[in-house]
């Protein structure tokens, strides 16, 4: 009887060692407490972790009459044939191994098929293994004790899950890092709660992602529930530029407004600012005090409102922009010096790294010159108590693109607030206008670039992404 018995450090290991060849682990009553992909995809995740071998082997009383029969009946190789239930009504005979296995002080059995082709199974189990290992989708599916029976490939990239160590356990125990408020799936879905095209943000260690989700129940041929699946697709890209066109469209609708009423603002504006300046030198040689400090504020305040204007005027499409092939390492060399003043101030040290001969791009210089002061001032600003504010060239040879990354080690972007900086008018400072970025956006779309942020809870990155000038 020992030829039929196996030692195994542990029963994943064993069932990953197999990954090839459908097996399974099970303990004394036939609860399956481990199988491999093979297996799970064999019968269309019909009968995986948490469910009984004896859905397959209705005619056997009991595991160890299955031993008794290896002992008795094995051929030459070791296996004995046996008939599983394939759906459908249907058995199909197959050879399989059969044996005893321990694992630690555990007494389990071991199921090995050999012998059984795809072909013999329903179309249907086929398509359903098929469809989890390989759609472009994420999927989940739950038992009617509400745990993980089987999960895609995508579904564990995006969620952070490992498949070997999730299969089998509560949801509750899978999300245990996630609050119970924002798990993707909640037990409520076995109650019939159920979505249907549901937008749906979610954030891994890695990064975030939008998702558009559909779920639904699984139910016996008797109408009983088995069991629902959850279906998602990751739409973050489309999200994204739907959110690019709609801030497209607005930054237009501003652009023609202030092409059209910024003239007739600063003529006005020029006349009052030049009666306050000999008003303010009047009061100056007259010894005023108080009314120079009065006309004094209302100058500042004038300048600020021609500074709103001019900012106005660049969402509109500049009339003298000149494109040209241009080193963006020079660029960021000659702005390097007015970073450096402003970084003293806020006690930031700026750090930069170039790349030797890197590829000249498409755009007019003394724009991107304002699109990187812009984002490096912002940077020393987030700092308030001081830091490092790095500036990092890269090239993406593949895709023929120049990144240009912008890296501060301030207090970060709360996640409620990353998706609207680039919103004009939109801004966290006391005094700021929030349209510095709207405009940095607007140039770099022009030139075919895109500009990105991330930020993790500390510190902030805002990376530049130009294409490559034609050689």
């Amino acid at each position: 009887m020992e030829k039929f018995r196996i030692t195994m450090p542990s029963t994943q290991t064993f069932i990953r060692s197999l990954d090839a060849v459908p097996a399974a682990i099970m303990d004394a009553d036939g609860t399956i407490v481990e199988c491999n992909r093979a297996f799970s995809h064999l019968f269309g995740g019909r009968c995986g972790v948490g469910g009984s071998i004896f859905m397959l082997v209705p005619e056997e009383s009991c595991l160890e009459a299955i031993c008794e029969r290896c002992e008795n009946s094995m051929d030459e190789d070791g296996t004995i044939e046996i008939k599983l239930r394939a759906g459908q009504g249907k058995q199909v005979a197959t050879r399989c191994w059969f044996g005893r296995a321990e694992s630690g002080a555990r007494h389990l059995y071991a199921l090995l098929l050999s012998g059984l082709a795809p072909g013999e199974l329903s179309l249907l189990q086929q398509f359903s293994g098929t469809f989890v290992r390989d759609v472009n989708l994420g999927v989940l599916v739950v038992d009617q004790e509400f745990r993980l029976v089987d999960i895609s490939d995508m579904a564990c990239h995006i969620l952070g899950i490992d498949r070997q160590s999730s299969l089998g356990f509560p949801m509750e125990e899978v999300f245990r890092s996630v609050p119970k408020e924002h798990r993707l799936v909640q037990r409520t879905l076995l109650d019939g709660v159920l979505v249907r095209s549901h937008a749906v943000s979610w954030t891994n260690d890695r990064q975030r992602y939008e998702l558009l989700m559909d779920s639904n129940l699984i139910r016996d041929p008797l109408g009983q529930v088995v069991g629902a699946y959850v279906i998602f697709k990751d739409v973050t890209n489309l999200r994204s530029l739907e959110q690019q066109v709609q801030r497209s469209d607005r930054l237009a609708m501003i652009g023609q407004i202030a092409a059209g009423t910024a003239h007739e603002i600063r003529n006005p504006l020029t006349s009052i600012k030049g009666f306050l300046q000999v008003l303010n030198r009047t009061f100056h040689q007259s010894g005023m005090e108080r009314e120079e400090g009065y006309t004094d504020l209302m100058l500042a305040e004038i300048d600020r409102i021609n500074e709103l204007v001019n900012e106005f005027l660049l969402l509109s499409k500049p009339k003298n922009v000149t494109f040209d092939k241009i080193d963006i390492s020079s660029v960021l060399r000659d702005i390097l010096p007015i970073i450096n003043n402003q970084a003293v101030l806020h006690n930031v040290t700026i750090q930069y790294q170039s790349v030797y001969q890197i590829p000249k791009i498409i755009a007019d210089r003394e724009l991107l010159k304002q699109v990187f002061i812009n984002l490096c001032k912002n940077g020393i600003e987030a700092m308030t108590q001081g830091g490092t504010l790095t500036i990092i060239e890269k090239i993406d040879a593949r895709a023929r693109k120049v990144h240009v990354e912008v890296q501060d080690s301030g207090a970060g972007i709360p996640a409620y607030l990353i998706d609207k900086i680039f919103d004009p008018f939109f801004t966290t400072k006391d005094s700021g206008t929030g349209l510095g970025l709207s405009v940095c956006q607007r140039i770099i779309h022009d030139i075919g670039g895109s500009i990105r942020v991330s930020s993790k809870g500390f510190g902030t990155t805002f990376t530049v992404i130009v294409p490559f000038s034609p050689s």
